[in-house]
């Protein structure tokens, strides 16, 4: 899964979870975490991008289907976990959820902090967070673009 915040990922990650799917998300583990503000400070994020990595592993290992209900909002980002996989022979498929700028962050100023998918931006971070997104291209790999604006 790829966009900005509040282009949908999340909805889509929990319709794949629910046809078998494993979801892991950086949103998610910082909630179980007790984590309640985004974004997350830079030792915890390394700590959860470590621990999101191994259970990768582990799940591939174990041939599982994945979804990876992340932002990935950088292609510095993307390849550093398309590169995890080359050692087992997964090409993964990037879903690109091409949500325009005021849908998400419309759905982004609806937040409310109501559970793990919720987490509440200021305006100005969230902004920063869409403007700061670089769309994933075809030559990354297998692309599909995913239009789910209102």
């Amino acid at each position: 899964m790829c966009g900005p915040a509040g282009s949908g990922k999340s909805t889509v990650a929990r319709r794949l979870e629910g046809e078998g799917f494993v979801r892991l998300s950086f949103d998610r583990e910082a909630w179980t975490r007790g984590i309640r503000r985004m974004p997350l400070a830079d030792d915890v994020h390394h700590e959860i991008e470590a621990d999101l990595q191994r259970r990768l592993l582990e799940l591939v290992r174990d041939r599982r289907d994945i979804v990876l209900d992340f932002s990935f909002w950088s292609r510095t980002m993307r390849d550093e976990w398309r590169g995890l996989l080359v050692p087992y022979g997964v090409i993964p498929e990037t879903y690109y959820l091409d949500t325009d700028r005021a849908t998400c962050l419309e759905r982004l100023a609806a937040r409310t902090g109501a559970h793990r998918d919720d987490f509440v931006l200021d305006e100005a971070t969230a902004a920063a967070y869409f403007d700061g997104f670089e769309r994933p291209t075809a030559e990354e790999g297998p692309l599909t673009i995913c239009s789910l604006s209102s």
